[in-house]
């Protein structure tokens, strides 16, 4: 069974830093979609970044270069560097996984199989 724990949560203020990390357990295969969705309160899901199998990555346009999505050589690690954060980066950041090499051209589509329970980020301004 799959498990994902994400870490590296807090508050920071405006232009601020921080790095998620999720730990993925029971992961057998290397080349799997993998991405961050985010939820801040009384509002939609949405996605942040993805990456494929092949290390492809897509970014939501709120993050565009601001936020990194990476990986560790293993890829049972999944990174997310938060640079210049602003208040509406707020919300409950979740790692998630699924057993398909691509992922969806929308970063914010598709299923995902796999989630984690979330880590908080909170920015203030």
């Amino acid at each position: 069974q799959v498990q994902l724990v994400e870490s590296g949560g807090g508050s920071v203020q405006a232009g601020g830093s921080l790095r998620l990390s999720c730990a993925a357990f029971g992961v057998t295969h290397s080349g799997y979609c993998m991405g961050w969705f985010r939820q801040a309160p009384e509002k939609q899901r949405e996605g942040v970044a993805t990456v494929d199998g092949n290390g492809f990555t897509r970014y939501a346009d709120s993050v565009k270069g601001r936020f990194t999505i990476s990986q560790d050589n293993g890829k049972d690690t999944l990174y997310l560097q938060m640079n210049s954060l602003k208040p509406t980066d707020t919300g409950m950041y979740y790692c998630v996984i699924d057993p398909r090499f691509f992922c969806s051209v929308g970063v914010s589509d598709g299923s995902y199989k796999y989630w984690g329970q979330g880590t908080q980020v909170t920015v203030s301004s």
